[in-house]
């Protein structure tokens, strides 16, 4: 069956836009039913050429409530393609959330509450941590003393403290050890055609229950409008690409210059110092010669008594 590639943000978008996809696709990530979702997508759209535009840029928020009665604020983040500014972004939109007033709930007693912050991470190019499809990063608590485990929950260590679940998509290759690691193969770059748009899957490896996953991603292959966005954004992450290209060079010219520059300061202070040695020097001859004159005058002066 072929399908959509999900790394690309308008195909992720739109399958995460039918909400029965949505929950089944967080719940699996997290390990909690979701029963109740949000879903908020906050895109930023920029011009490319004249004749189109696309999303470049998606920041995937929702807010659930999962099984257990509790909210959760829920950060996804695609990086398709490694780019130096990254982090940057990340800390920057994680930080905002944790600002952000629509992540606090009431309870029954009318009592406000921060929702803990979840954060799913989609890395293209993975950490180089080998052979682990899913890291997750926990808010572990510790005895600092004797390094003991404490498995505490309390609101104050989930309010401040987010746990972050990071998907290394070049090691889902041959990862389908579990339910979640078959359902995460639709990332898997190794299944792509002879276009990186399109991904050729066996509808019968995915459990039954997460089917109408890949229906939804079949549905997003036949749309010439996603097909046309995807052409976007991969001419889009070409140029960034280039651009910081572009930047490394300009950077490596500056740092040459640089040394250009110091080499030629240390030549300066060199000539500087010679021609201060040159400059006493020719003090010391001139001193030197005004003695031999006034001798000369003296040894005059004796013979013309004489």
């Amino acid at each position: 069956m072929r399908i959509a590639n999900p790394i690309y943000d308008v195909v992720f978008k739109y399958m995460m836009e039918d909400l029965k996809v949505a929950k089944a696709f967080i719940s699996a990530i997290i390990g909690v039913e979701v029963v109740e979702l949000d879903f908020c997508p906050q895109e930023f759209v920029v011009r490319y050429k004249e004749d189109s535009h696309t999303v470049i840029r998606m920041d995937f928020m929702a807010r659930v409530k999962v099984s257990d009665g509790e909210y959760k604020a829920i950060i996804i983040e695609m990086q398709k393609a490694k780019l130096a500014t990254d982090i940057a972004r990340f800390r920057r939109y994680v930080g905002s959330q944790y600002r952000n007033e629509n992540n606090f709930y009431q309870d029954e007693k009318k009592k406000k509450h921060a929702m803990q912050i979840y954060c799913i991470f989609f890395l293209g190019d993975g950490l180089g941590v080998a052979e682990i499809p899913v890291l997750t990063v926990t808010n572990l608590v510790k005895d600092r003393l004797t390094g003991e485990e404490l498995y505490i929950r309390n609101e104050f260590i989930d309010s401040l403290h987010h746990l972050s679940w990071i998907v290394q998509i070049p090691n889902l290759k041959k990862h389908r050890r579990d339910d979640l690691e078959k359902l995460l193969s639709i990332f898997d770059q190794s299944n792509r055609t002879d276009s990186n748009h399109i991904l050729n899957v066996n509808e019968d490896d995915f459990p039954e229950e997460y089917r109408h996953i890949i229906r939804r991603l079949r549905q997003a292959a036949e749309s010439k409008e996603i097909e046309d966005q995807m052409l976007g954004e991969d001419d889009l992450i070409s140029e960034f690409k280039e651009m910081e290209r572009q930047l490394d060079e300009m950077d490596k010219e500056l740092e040459e210059n640089k040394k250009e520059l110091e080499e030629k300061d240390k030549e300066l202070e060199e000539n500087k110092k010679e021609l201060e040695e040159k400059d006493k020097e020719l003090e010391e001859n001139k001193k030197e010669l005004e003695y031999k004159d006034k001798l000369i005058e003296e040894l005059l002066r004796q013979l013309n008594q004489k």
